[in-house]
């Protein structure tokens, strides 16, 4: 009889390894300032230093931005719950943990999530220095900004980064409360403001601006992608992002399939110089690639049946149901009036056990989906267990920041928000 394992068991390193031990007992900034001095991280966290020094533009497929795709206008968000729990929140704190936690809108804070377990942009307030009844709060505003489904799933992240520093006895940098909360201009009906809270497999930015909310860039992800023991046993995130999208795949005929596969493997010497990379390995629109150019691949939709349609349709939504009802119903609706101009890219295989990518993109979405190798677990090459996913928003609307700029158009002529 097969074995019911999951996967992740036969790559857990020994408790005693090095790979583990050194770390144990460092503090989350402690280990930020030694985990760097690797070459690796060293090398990626330079190359983040550099991308966030140039002025914020935004992610275009030919490095022209186009215009006229985000308008201002009512999309149903619970604006009033909003307000009230991040008022709640802020009422909670200590007066110095408001100062801490309290940005300007347009501030270039916005931009310094990543989503490693080493902490090198440590903003606002961390989680796990607040007592129970701040964190809380934070969570209340986490819950009335998300809907049931993201709320479930962003906890499932939380919870998986502290399954994995059990089984890795690293509780002390993975754990439930690994994560940095920033509040953005003031909580209010009709002024724009936000919030971002980024930390190990998961980083959300929430933009509000009256019934309106951007939730982009989001990072989610989870090594491993299953909880088999504990309090949570049985949790496990992905399933449609993965299920679906190779189903997707494989239905395609063979030429198309061919065509939409854009690499055979994960790690490809075909691949250009920078197409593959040790800290987001496949993903081109992770922390700090807020102004890349990310060309066009693969297939256009316009090539799938109408099932595959739905299909594709299924998968983004699966990707941005952390939307409200309001606000999701009218991403969905832009996502399907773009489907002519959406196109669907592969690397890797397709066979039922095979690791792979594939990414969706349209001039006002773009989603990535990702089979990684092992960084706590010690598979070298990218297993199934080991999953991140990201969502942009191309064209200037990542952070709200088109929709920010119409704003003070129209309020504040003259007065455009800065570019940090």
């Amino acid at each position: 009889m097969p074995s019911t394992k999951p996967q992740f068991r036969d790559l857990l390193y020994p408790i005693d390894s090095p790979r583990l031990a050194q770390f144990r007992g460092m503090d989350p900034l402690t280990y930020g300032r030694e985990g760097i001095k690797h070459p690796i991280p060293a090398a990626l966290v330079s190359d983040w230093k550099r991308l966030y020094d140039q002025p914020h533009s935004c992610i275009t497929c030919d490095g022209h931005k186009e215009t006229g795709l985000f308008q201002i206008k009512d999309e149903g968000a619970p604006t009033a719950q909003l307000v009230a729990a991040a008022n709640n929140m802020l009422a909670v704190l200590s007066p110095a943990q408001r100062d801490a936690v309290r940005y300007a809108i347009d501030a270039p804070e916005w931009r310094t999530w990543s989503n490693p377990e080493f902490l090198i942009n440590p903003h606002g307030l961390r989680l796990e220095e607040l007592n129970a009844g701040a964190r809380e709060a934070v969570l209340k505003l986490l819950q009335a900004s998300l809907s049931s489904k993201g709320f479930n799933k962003a906890r499932g992240c939380m919870k998986t980064n502290a399954f994995l520093g059990q089984l890795c006895q690293l509780e002390n940098i993975m754990n439930e409360w690994s994560y940095n909360f920033l509040l953005f201009g003031e909580p209010s009906a009709d002024q724009p403001w936000g919030w971002n809270m980024y930390g190990h497999h998961l980083c959300l930015n929430v933009f509000i601006q009256g019934s309106q909310m951007v939730i982009s860039p989001t990072f989610m992800g989870a090594e491993p992608n299953v909880i088999d023991a504990g309090p949570n046993q049985g949790l496990q995130l992905f399933d449609t992002e993965q299920e679906v999208g190779l189903a997707l795949m494989r239905s395609l005929p063979n030429a198309v399939r061919e065509r939409a596969t854009v690499y055979k493997k994960l790690r490809d010497p075909a691949m250009p110089e920078g197409r593959w990379n040790p800290g987001d390995e496949r993903h081109l629109g992770g922390a700090f690639q807020d102004n890349r150019i990310i060309p066009y691949e693969g297939i256009p939709v316009t090539e799938f049946s109408a099932l595959q349609k739905r299909q594709l349709l299924d998968i983004v939504e699966a990707f941005i149901c952390y939307f409200p009802e309001g606000p999701l119903a009218a991403k969905m609706a832009q996502v399907e009036s773009m489907l002519d101009r959406t196109w669907w890219s592969w690397i890797g295989g397709h066979g039922e056990d095979d690791p792979f990518y594939y990414r969706i993109q349209s001039p006002i979405l773009m989603t990535e989906f990702d089979h990684h190798a092992g960084i706590w677990l010690a598979n070298e090459e990218p297993a199934k267990c080991h999953i991140h996913t990201v969502v942009r928003t191309p064209n200037g609307n990542d952070y709200g920041r088109d929709l920010l700029r119409q704003h003070y158009e129209q309020t504040h002529p003259g007065s455009a928000p800065g570019q940090r």
